[in-house]
């Protein structure tokens, strides 16, 4: 019955098909083999008859045998003793159907034997040579499955997980046993992998892991990148009910980042909680930017100034200029890329973007072509504390960086956004919205004149950067709680940074080339907004630990500036599709560039001043929808 079951499969029907062409094939060529020129003797007697057969024995072999479980891409010594077994059964009973029809009689008897092996030969040596293909190799092919002593269950049946288990199959002292696989898509279920079973889809684990005896799965190893993250948050669930561990094997890019060897399994990460599918990006037009450019990225020691000139490192430009002001956070971005890029043109260059006459002689001095603009004061309480740091720093910082690259004739300029400067409630996000509108103004001003472009990409939270919830929840689990929240209904968007500074190369690429985005803002697509509490939760079951048993979580009410929901696109930002999936186009809400130059000096001259209340008071002005008050900033210090 179970192979009837397989050869539902279209791939498995195939194979079924080829190998009874294999089996009508072998026996008129063993028969050939043996006799050679004489084989028109035996066409008048047993040939025909001996081939038909041959021919349905060997069908009803096949349709009963578990040939069709393997997979042709992983065949192994397991596929071939299968096959083994299956040829034997075929020639005895071919000898015998054969001995009732002629008795024998002309028959060499050495043709069984013969047939055997040409048999043999015709069904194992497509799967082995269709492996070496696959694999450019021939020293995986001949492996035997050995217990090992913790059962696991994969999660994806790709090429991973075939790694992984041939891996432990040969190591006699490996740690693992796999007991089965389980297939996302569900197209290989039913069918093995080194024989071991393919046992369903993630709908199906709950009644896997929750069946006793020694096939019982200790761990569940994700083995794929992009797992949707729907299914990890329910395998989290399932193993924290049923005392099994989730784990996972290294990603792709962890791999090349030369971190880990591709079969040590680690703890699941939050970011694997996301599970976002991968944007398909265009990395040719993402390396035709950067290739050969003079690109200088401030903030270059923070968490998305690090990322980006770690990914332009990579790409390979002329000279990268880190510039941050914070020493030692330049020292380790600096020694990172000395040791990730040694041949690569690194210029650290201390200094502020609120010092306008350090950053127009850097500007000026290194002539970049290309400037990502990452320096910012981020953390919303701080900010709403400091409300004049984050102007000097937010507004004029950014109208420096921007001022400068017009001057000095550069060809792009990212200013890097925030999705709280969409309906801001704090003093952090109406200073970045003003930071997008100058930006916005000056391209529009410059398009006719063929002007340096500026592009402003924005999105929510990145997991684990400076000031995150993750962070914070990761050393107060490691105090032993209790993790903090500040209301129960808080959502937040969460993207990796790896992922978000991917896209916001695109968006570059994009915004460089396309004249249709000018004065628009790139917004990444976040996917859907996650919980704080559901987080919180999450980060406590993946230490292995129950929340309000193990961890409490306390509810300590927003903190200064908080929005319950944040969103992504202002109500008058009308979205508008790229070509890229994972990037929307938002349409411009722009400023009068004088008017605006003008209102800025006034609110530079009141944040140096320290008048907090003129700052803020203009701050209204400049950001009609910002929705925090005055008299709501009784902390504020500056």
């Amino acid at each position: 019955m179970a192979s009837r079951f397989i050869l539902k499969t279209r791939r498995a029907r195939v194979a079924f098909l080829h190998d009874v062409l294999m089996a009508a094939v072998s026996f008129p060529l063993s028969l050939y083999l043996r006799v050679g020129g004489d084989i028109s003797y035996f066409a008048q007697s047993f040939l025909v008859e001996g081939a038909v057969i041959f021919t349905i024995v060997a069908a009803g072999v096949f349709w009963f045998a578990d040939l069709y479980r393997g997979i042709w891409r992983y065949a192994s010594l397991n596929d071939l003793m299968a096959i083994t077994r299956a040829v034997s059964l075929i020639v005895l009973i071919f000898l015998m159907l054969l001995f009732v029809v002629t008795r024998l009689h002309d028959v060499p008897r050495s043709l069984p034997l013969i047939n055997w092996f040409v048999l043999l030969v015709l069904l194992g040596g497509p799967r082995f040579l269709y492996r070496v293909f696959k694999d450019s190799r021939l020293d995986h092919v001949l492996e035997l499955n050995r217990a090992t002593r913790v059962p696991v269950l994969l999660v994806g049946a790709g090429d991973a997980a075939e790694l992984f288990i041939r891996e432990q199959a040969r190591d006699p002292g490996a740690p693992y046993r796999v007991t089965g696989v389980i297939d996302e898509t569900g197209g290989r279920v039913g069918r093995e992998i080194h024989g071991v079973p393919v046992l369903g889809r993630v709908e199906d684990v709950e009644g896997i892991i929750a069946k006793k005896g020694a096939n019982r799965p200790q761990r569940l190893i994700l083995t794929r990148d992009g797992l949707d993250g729907a299914d990890v948050r329910t395998l989290l669930a399932l193993c924290d009910t049923h005392g099994v561990t989730l784990s996972r094997l290294p990603r792709l890019a962890e791999l090349k980042d030369g971190i880990g060897n591709p079969l040590a399994i680690r703890p699941v990460a939050v970011e694997d909680l996301l599970g976002r599918p991968r944007t398909v990006l265009d990395r040719e037009a993402m390396r035709k930017l950067v290739i050969g450019r003079r690109v200088l990225v401030t903030g270059a020691g923070g968490t998305i100034g690090s990322e980006l000139a770690r990914q332009i490192a990579a790409i390979g430009p002329a000279t990268l200029i880190l510039f941050d002001n914070a020493e030692y956070q330049l020292y380790e971005i600096d020694m990172a890329l000395a040791e990730a890029c040694p041949a690569l043109d690194r210029r650290p260059v201390l200094g502020d973007v609120r010092d306008r006459g350090r950053v127009d002689d850097v500007i000026a001095r290194e002539r970049p072509e290309l400037v990502f603009h990452a320096a910012a004061l981020k953390h919303v309480p701080m900010v709403e504390r400091n409300p004049n740091e984050g102007v000097l720093t937010n507004v004029v910082g950014t109208r420096n960086v921007a001022d400068a690259c017009r001057a000095a004739g550069v060809r792009l300029m990212v200013q890097i956004s925030t999705d709280k400067a969409v309906d801001p409630a704090n003093v952090m996000g109406a200073t970045k919205r003003l930071a997008e509108g100058y930006c916005q103004a000056l391209d529009m001003a410059g398009r006719a004149q063929d002007e340096t472009r500026f592009v402003v990409v924005r999105f929510g939270n990145v997991l684990g950067s400076t000031g995150s919830v993750v962070p914070l929840f990761q050393r107060q689990l490691a105090a032993g709680g209790p993790l903090t929240v500040t209301d129960p209904n808080m959502t937040r968007y969460f993207m990796t940074v790896r992922e978000a500074v991917e896209l916001v190369l695109q968006a570059s690429a994009l915004g460089v080339s396309n004249s249709e985005t000018e004065g628009r803002i790139f917004v990444l697509d976040m996917g859907e907004p996650v919980r704080i509490i559901d987080l919180a939760h999450q980060i406590i079951r993946l230490a292995g630990l129950q929340p309000e048993k193990d961890i409490a979580i306390k509810v300590i009410g927003p903190r200064p500036g908080e929005k319950t929901h944040e969103v992504l696109l202002h109500g008058a930002e009308k979205p508008v599709p790229t070509a890229c999936e994972g990037l929307t186009l938002a349409a411009p809400r722009t400023f009068d560039l004088t008017l605006m130059s003008r209102t800025i000096d006034e609110l530079e001259q009141s944040a140096r001043a320290r008048d907090t209340d003129r700052t803020l008071a203009l701050l209204h002005t400049l950001v009609p929808e910002f929705s925090g008050q005055a008299g709501n900033r009784v902390a504020a210090t500056q």
